[in-house]
C-alpha cells in the first residue's frame, strides 16, 4: 500500500528504535514493545512485571518497552507499520484496531491460541478482536459503565436509585434544582462536549436501553427503527429538561459530580479515581451501582497483538508475552498491582476488591456489557466511525435545537448513514 508519511511522524517513528539502539547490542534477541501506558501508575507497573517474567523465562532475550504519548500514539504506530517498523508486540487504543488490522499488518492469532490451549471464552471484549474471521488481538481492557450516585442528594429529593429509565427520569426531574431562574444543581452530567465520539457513547446509554444500535450483526445501518425512534426521543427530553448542564468541557461533569453539584453520573471506570479526589464530606455520600440502563454501555479499550511483517522468531517470543499476559496469575495481577478490570472470567478479583470497595460494581458492569456483546465502535463501519459520529452528532443536535420529531430525524441517519458506509 502506497502512502504519504508526514516528515514529522517520520522522525518520531525513527527516533523510538534508534533511542534503543545500544540496548539491543548486548542480548541475542530484542523483542520492541511500545506503549501509551508505559509509565501509568497501576497498568505501567504490572506491564513491567510482565516484562520481569517474560525475560526470566526467556534467557538471552530482551524487551525495550518505549513510551510513547497518547495524543500521537496512533500517527506513530501507523507510520511504524508503514515503513516497516512495526514493535513486535504491538500494543493498541481499541479504536485504531480496524485500521491496523485491514491493512494487514498484524498476525492472525488462532493457530497460536489452539496451540497455547488458551481459553478465551468469556473473555471480555474478545469479540471486537476479530477482523473478517479471524483472531489478530487480545483485549486487554474492557470496560462497562456503572451508576454513580450521591445517596445524600437523592435522599433531599425522596427518589430511591433508579433502575430502569423512567425510574431515572423521575430522578433526573426531582434532583434538579433552580432558584430565580438559574440551575444550582443537576440530576445528572453527560460528556456532550468531549468531541463527537463522547457524545455518541452518552447518546448509546438510551440507544442500548430502547433495544437499539447503529448497526446490526451484519454491518447493515439500523437507525430507522422503532426502538431508535424512541431512543431519540429520550436524548432529546433529558437535553431539553435540562436535566444535565448544557455543552459541558471535557471531564466538567465529572468534576461538577464529586462537586456535589450533580446527583447522578452514568460513566466508565476512570470515574473512579476522580472520586477519590472528592473532599471527604462529599465523598462519604458517593456510592456506585449498576446503571439503569441495560445492557450498559460497554467499550472495548486497547488490546495486545503481534507484528505480522517480523521474522517468526519474533512472532513466537511475541506471543509468549501474550501468553504470559493472559495468564490467570497475570490477569489477577492486573486487579490487584493494574488497578484495572482483567478481561479473563478466571482472574481472582477477591483482592481487588478488598482494596478497591467500588471494584466489584465494576466487574458486574464489565461482564454484563461484555455477555451480550455491547461495544462503542458500530459493525460495518469501523473504518468510517469518526465520520460517523459527527454525522449523528449533528442530526442529534438539529434535533434538539429545532424541537424536531424523531422519527424524521432517524430517517435522515439512516440515509446519511448509508451513504458514508457506501462511500467509505
Amino acid at each position: 500500500m502506497s502512502r504519504r508519511i508526514p516528515l514529522g511522524l517520520v522522525v518520531v517513528a525513527m527516533a523510538v528504535p534508534l533511542a534503543l539502539a545500544p540496548v539491543s547490542a548486548a542480548f541475542a534477541e530484542t523483542l520492541k514493545f511500545i506503549s501509551f501506558q508505559k509509565d501509568e501508575s497501576g497498568v505501567g507497573d504490572w506491564y513491567n512485571e510482565v516484562i520481569k517474567e517474560f525475560e526470566a523465562t526467556h534467557p538471552g532475550v530482551k524487551i525495550e518497552f518505549t513510551k510513547v504519548e497518547q495524543p500521537v500514539y496512533a500517527d506513530t504506530m501507523t507510520t511504524l507499520f508503514a515503513s516497516g517498523s512495526p514493535p513486535d508486540i504491538v500494543h493498541l487504543a481499541a479504536f485504531d484496531f480496524p485500521k491496523i488490522a485491514d491493512n494487514g499488518w498484524l498476525e492472525p492469532l488462532d493457530s497460536y491460541v489452539k496451540a497455547a490451549g488458551l481459553d478465551l471464552e468469556g473473555w471480555a471484549g474478545q469479540n471486537k478482536c476479530k477482523w473478517k474471521g479471524q483472531t489478530y488481538c487480545v483485549m486487554a481492557l474492557y470496560f462497562g459503565f456503572f451508576l454513580a450516585y450521591n445517596d445524600a442528594l437523592l435522599e433531599q429529593a425522596g427518589v430511591k436509585v433508579p433502575t430502569s429509565y423512567s425510574e431515572w427520569l423521575d430522578a433526573l426531574r426531582k434532583t434538579t434544582k433552580r432558584s430565580n431562574g438559574v440551575t444550582t444543581q443537576y440530576g445528572t452530567g453527560h460528556e456532550t462536549g468531549a468531541g463527537t465520539g463522547w457524545y455518541l457513547t452518552e447518546m448509546l446509554n438510551y440507544a442500548l436501553d430502547a433495544g437499539a444500535f447503529w448497526t446490526n450483526a451484519r454491518g447493515e445501518v439500523t437507525l430507522d427503527t422503532p426502538q431508535m425512534i424512541e431512543a431519540l426521543a429520550r436524548w432529546k427530553t433529558v437535553n431539553r429538561e435540562k436535566v444535565m448542564p448544557p455543552d459541558p468541557k471535557p471531564g466538567d461533569t465529572r468534576l461538577l459530580f464529586t462537586d456535589g453539584k450533580i446527583a447522578m453520573k452514568v460513566d466508565g471506570p476512570w470515574l473512579v479515581p476522580i472520586i477519590a479526589q472528592a473532599k471527604p464530606e462529599i465523598r462519604q455520600h458517593i456510592k456506585v451501582t449498576l446503571a439503569p440502563f441495560h445492557p450498559p454501555v460497554g467499550g472495548s479499550s486497547n488490546a495486545l497483538a503481534v507484528a505480522h511483517d517480523i521474522p517468526e522468531a519474533h512472532k513466537k517470543l511475541a506471543w509468549d508475552f501474550l501468553r504470559i499476559a493472559t495468564s490467570d496469575k497475570f490477569q489477577t495481577l492486573y486487579g490487584t498491582l493494574g488497578q484495572s478490570l482483567p478481561s479473563s472470567p478466571r482472574a481472582d478479583t477477591i483482592e481487588a476488591q478488598k482494596r478497591n470497595p467500588f471494584f466489584a460494581t465494576l466487574i458486574a458492569a464489565q461482564r454484563e456489557a461484555s455477555k451480550v456483546g455491547v461495544d462503542r465502535i458500530p459493525a460495518g463501519l469501523e473504518r468510517q466511525y469518526g465520520e460517523f459520529a459527527k454525522m449523528i452528532t449533528e442530526e442529534a443536535q438539529r434535533m434538539i435545537i429545532n424541537d424536531l420529531d424523531p422519527a424524521k430525524v432517524a430517517a435522515a441517519m439512516q440515509k446519511r448513514a448509508v451513504e458514508i458506509q457506501k462511500g467509505g
